[in-house]
């Protein structure tokens, strides 16, 4: 375990950590965990009096934490999900970066020959729902998501019922997991939903004065399909696989959690059962076209009226005072490069090591050394010093050539040696998130940090994972009988969630925390 814990006295954290004394539900049957992929927290202020599903029920009736982050340097999909319901950062959960995440060519996907397989098998530690069911060992958990780390990550190592949609037209698992498909799996993929948006539209919700995004962006899409309506292949196999790119995709998650909540007898009680559900639409939408764009604005609206549909659904099914629901999400967005106003300064643009790596490589090279033994990986600079050992150069040479470099490349605004950050730091932020990142006595010898607004690459119209706040910020909200309702807008992180879940269920965790239980009240 990493030693770590943040000083909260030191960081201010005291008015809003606590002991949670908040009374939970009388005996939880269920704990709902959702997930939007990619959800800035500004979404819900700036498009708040247009919500009126589920977003708007959580965001009046819930516990909301406004100034709450992943508080850790790579925000990507695997190390957020990871992160929100183990109570720890990726320095310890293992999960340290997407390319570091769930896929497994040992657990093959089942129905998929030649797909790469995923399983949790990088994953360390425990996780909310292992410390549920060591206290009552009949609970159970159901996990489902478009993107296979989506489903996974939240439920840890615990072999439950964890699908996902590779994009074929089916839900599935993989071996890790199970050696068939349930009945009741088979029956959904029967139904054939996602064929069945063969020729249909993604239209705006509301009228066209609505919306104060302009609609025709060219660099939005990379010039491509970046204007209303936005039609659906007629073939249904076509259909079934560009779905996952629309608000569609989360429909048919929440459908398919739902079947399973009826098929599993999920949260009836007496036991404690957790339902993790992630979101993935807005995120697909926002690489294409976009944080700021008008299709993100339609997107926010209808994972608001989507989560409204299941959570009516589930408050139907199962008694909703014995449920609580948590909503968070994995990282933010960062805007499009292209689209910032020409006076920003710095200004954003697209950033790639790989000049500074050339450069290094290039004195390896004339030293008739590897050149290996020093590599990046987007954002991070890996060492091998057991090259070095006898050489005519040294390690600290080949680093500080690299970093003269790194320096001169628009983009690039620090490079910091990993095992000099200042950690828990409450006056650099950038260089605590780091430090959480990964742990101490990795081959990562120092970490990259853009400009405010760029981008690693060219590869994604707009993207996400830097340490900075738009996208570290997004929401955490907890919600059921017993949580008042309200605001606080201190500083909290998304490994608090778990903590304050295990204090709101009177469970222990099997493990020492990076977070803290949160006040609700």
């Amino acid at each position: 375990m990493p030693k770590a814990l943040l000083l909260l006295a030191a960081l201010g954290f005291c008015g809003e950590f606590a002991a949670a004394q908040t009374p939970a539900p009388s005996h939880p049957t269920l704990v709902v965990m959702i997930t939007i992929d990619g959800f800035r927290e500004d979404y819900l202020t700036r498009f708040g009096p247009q919500l009126t599903g589920g977003l708007a029920r959580l965001t009046k009736g819930g516990a909301w934490f406004t100034n709450a982050h992943q508080d850790h340097g790579i925000t990507e999909t695997a190390p957020g999900h990871a992160s929100l319901l183990s109570g720890r950062f990726p320095r310890s959960t293992g999960i340290m970066a997407n390319r570091i995440g769930v896929a497994d060519q040992n657990a093959p996907l089942l129905g998929f020959s030649g797909v790469l397989g995923a399983s949790p098998s990088r994953f360390q530690g425990t996780e909310l729902f292992d410390w549920i069911k060591a206290a009552d060992s009949k609970s159970r958990a159901l996990s489902v998501s478009s993107k296979d780390r989506g489903a996974i990550l939240p439920i840890g190592k615990s072999k439950q019922e964890v699908y996902w949609y590779p994009g074929d037209g089916e839900f599935t698992t993989s071996k890790y997991y199970a050696d068939s498909l349930p009945a009741w799996v088979r029956k959904f993929n029967d139904r054939l939903l996602p064929q069945s948006y063969a020729g249909k539209s993604w239209t705006p919700l509301l009228p066209d004065s609505a919306y104060k995004e302009p609609d025709s962006v060219s660099v939005e899409g990379g010039g491509k399909d970046y204007v209303f309506p936005h039609v659906m292949p007629s073939d249904p196999d076509q259909a079934a696989s560009l779905v996952r790119a629309t608000p569609f995709i989360d429909e048919l998650v929440v459908a398919m959690a739902l079947d399973g909540v009826n098929a599993l007898d999920l949260g009836r009680g007496p036991t404690t059962d957790l339902l993790a559900i992630s979101l993935s639409a807005n995120d697909a939408v926002s690489h294409r076209l976009g944080p700021a764009s008008k299709e993100e604005h339609d997107q926010v609206l209808r994972v608001d009226r989507t989560i409204g549909v299941f959570l009516d659904s589930l408050f139907k099914l199962r008694d909703q005072s014995k449920i609580i629901v948590v909503l968070s999400a994995d990282h933010g967005f960062t805007p499009i490069p292209e689209l910032a106003a020409a006076d920003v300064n710095p200004h954003p643009t697209r950033a790639s090591l790989e000049p500074a790596l050339a450069e290094a490589r290039k004195r390896l090279a004339s030293a008739k050394m590897d050149t290996a033994a020093i590599d990046v990986d987007q954002q991070i600079v890996l060492l091998d010093r057991s090259k070095f050992q006898g050489a005519k150069i040294s390690a600290e040479s080949i680093l500080q050539t690299f970093e003269a470099a790194a320096k001169k490349i628009p983009g690039i605004a620090r490079l910091d040696r990993f095992s000099n950050l200042a950690k828990d730091s409450a006056t650099d932020p950038i260089a605590r998130r780091w430090s959480h990142q990964f742990p101490q006595g990795t081959n990562v010898e120092m970490v990259a940090t853009l400009t405010p607004g760029s981008l690693w690459g060219n590869f994604l119209v707009a993207s996400h994972g830097s340490p900075y706040d738009y996208d570290s910020n997004v929401p955490i909200i907890f919600y059921g009988s017993g949580i008042p309702a309200g605001r606080h807008s201190g500083f909290v992180r998304t490994v608090d969630i778990a903590p304050t879940l295990a204090g709101l269920l009177g469970v222990k965790p099997l493990e020492k925390l990076d977070g803290v239980p949160l006040s609700l009240k």
